[in-house]
């Protein structure tokens, strides 16, 4: 339990430090590009967020394509930054063009956070959710093994109730010319209906 513990700290430890850094690089590129005071702090923000919206979504959501886009959109704009403040990038002369994609970012992550939170799960289509209900309703073999009635077991017959039923139905015969018929021998015996059957089946 504790080297579990250990390590899921130091996962949480790793991931905090690299959140501050692309935090703190994403601030310096927007304060370097003209956004001063709180408007540098909201950058990283809109871009952490963006992130946890699509990572939601890919987790949670059906509309996989569009949460893979603006994960990738939003990862580029935070790896952006890391590799812009490397030294690759002159922060005290920022170029137009950094200028421009600062300047148009906060309309980007408004419309792929408002996308993602507010876009609702692809329904199923009629077709499938028919089919749905048909095999919920299907019986599996082992429902219909349960459902089958038990078969029924076969009665007990004396021996000397079954030689007398032989002597009647012989009694018969020879009176009538016919076979003696169940009905007829339950009267004559006095039994019950099934064994009278179980009777006949054995004459």
């Amino acid at each position: 339990m504790r080297a579990q513990l250990a390590r899921v700290d130091a996962v949480l430890v790793q991931a905090l430090i690299a959140a501050a850094l692309s935090f703190a690089h994403l601030h310096d590129v927007a304060s370097a590009a003209g956004q001063d005071g709180w408007k540098a702090w909201a950058y990283p923000v809109s871009v952490d967020l963006l992130l946890v919206a699509a990572w939601r979504r890919l987790r949670t959501g059906t509309t996989k394509a569009a949460a893979w886009c603006w994960f990738v959109i939003a990862l580029v704009a935070s790896l952006g930054a890391n590799v812009a403040t490397a030294g690759l990038l002159d922060l005290g002369n920022v170029p137009a063009w950094m200028r421009i994609l600062v300047a148009g970012w906060p309309a980007v992550a408004f419309l792929g956070g408002t996308l993602l939170a507010h876009s609702a799960p692809k329904a199923p289509a009629v077709g499938e959710a028919i089919e749905d209900q048909e095999q919920e309703a299907e019986p599996t073999p082992e429902t219909q093994a349960e459902e089958q009635p038990p078969a029924p077991t076969t009665l007990p017959i004396p021996a000397a109730l079954v030689t007398h039923a032989r002597k009647v139905a012989t009694e018969h015969h020879t009176r009538t010319g016919t076979p003696i018929d169940t009905p007829t021998l339950r009267a004559r015996l006095g039994v019950p209906a099934p064994m009278a059957e179980a009777i006949a089946a054995q004459l």
